[in-house]
């Protein structure tokens, strides 16, 4: 099936067109079955532009729930097992589809509550103001391992760990597609929604599917943020209008989307340094204020005045502490300027690995399992 681009298909038809397991992300604004039954009107007497579009109305709870059950099951299909899906709804339909997706399989994640800034007033006074509408985020089943970017989601949030409330305004402004004055959507969502999640649970060049194609929003952010996305809409003015929204939105550069705050350090002993003269034995280092010194052994472990140790255990003791972590503390003087263990560490892991990979390339009959156990 070609990708990005929005496909007229109902969702079901369209997925059943999907190979198993190709899908990276898959994100669902299904309808919510809202079960409005008369227009409702402001205490000015205008009329509220609600959702009424003949796609929302269901005969019966039953009727709801299999053809949920219809689109969720061949979701399940083609999500990978590295995948996630994110399904959005209010309370007329979060909770009946949250029960639907764990009975074919799916792990629920979290579930996350988008707290509107600006929600639309109740009219009538007879409830509260319903200002927000909730997120199941799932992956396949419960050993499934999917992309998550936790770091990179923690430094968007000014270095706290992002929560499970995210507090968001309603599709407004420039934002808003509008036709002769009109929404062409009742339920567009916000970019900034769809910008997070795609940036938290998906790669560069990974595979977006929206069974509710809708506006595009998800195929806009999708393409700004370099993710491929297959949609599927049914209505003509829908499929046009977030056509001709995707192909002006401009791609952000790729060196911009890197997770390198996601990467993790390579297992490289302090030992291996040495034994490899990346380290000598009987050089001395430093910390980065040269303010102390230790003397490295041949065995990786490090004198300071009466005391021998770990990288780790010298560096805690200096500072007064239980533990620390010893690659991030001691430097090495390389032509009179300092330089951190763990630079070296990435270098040694870097020439190793290479070197490693080309070996085990030209080897057979097992000899590449013994270069994989020794380095």
């Amino acid at each position: 099936m070609e990708i990005n681009t929005t496909h007229k298909l109902d969702c079901i038809e369209g997925l059943k067109r999907l190979e198993d397991d190709s899908i990276d992300l898959i994100f669902a604004d299904p309808p919510y079955n809202l079960q409005l039954r008369n227009d409702l009107y402001r205490p000015n007497q205008s009329k509220v532009d609600a959702v009424n579009d003949s796609w929302d109305k269901f005969s019966s709870f039953k009727e709801y729930d299999d053809f949920s059950e219809g689109w969720l099951s061949d979701c399940h299909r083609v999500l990978k097992n590295t995948g996630s899906i994110w399904v959005i709804g209010s309370y007329h339909n979060i909770f009946r589809i949250g029960k639907i997706m764990q009975d074919i399989g799916f792990w629920v994640l979290n579930d996350i509550i988008w707290i509107k800034t600006n929600p639309m007033p109740n009219f009538k006074g007879t409830r509260f103001n319903n200002a927000h509408e909730t997120l199941i985020w799932a992956k396949k089943s419960e050993k499934a391992k999917p992309t998550f970017h936790y770091k990179a989601m923690k430094v968007i949030n000014d270095d706290k760990q992002m929560r499970s409330d995210w507090y968001l305004p309603i599709c407004i402004g420039k934002e808003r597609l509008k036709l002769n004055g009109k929404k062409v959507h009742s339920t567009q969502k916000p970019e900034a929604l769809l910008y997070r999640i795609i940036l938290s649970s998906s790669n560069v060049d990974d595979l977006v599917l929206d069974p509710f194609m809708g506006s595009g929003t998800t195929g806009a952010m999708a393409k700004k943020l370099q993710r491929n996305y297959i949609g599927f809409e049914i209505d003509d003015l829908y499929i046009k209008e977030a056509r001709k929204r995707i192909s002006a939105v401009v791609p952000l550069k790729g060196d911009l989307l890197d997770y390198k705050i996601e990467q993790k350090p390579p297992k490289v002993p302090f030992g291996s340094l040495i034994e490899h003269d990346f380290i000598k034995a009987g050089q001395t280092i430093f910390s980065k204020n040269k303010k102390h010194s230790a003397i490295v052994k041949a065995n990786g472990s490090l004198e300071y005045n009466d005391n021998v140790g770990s990288i780790h255990k010298i560096s805690a003791l200096i500072l007064n502490k239980q533990a620390n972590n010893g690659w991030d503390y001691w430097y090495v003087e390389e032509n009179t300027e300092l330089v951190s263990i763990d630079t070296l560490r990435r270098r040694y892991a870097s020439e190793f690995t290479d070197y490693k990979d080309e070996i085990s390339a030209k080897s057979d009959r097992g000899k590449d399992k013994v270069l994989t156990q020794f380095f």
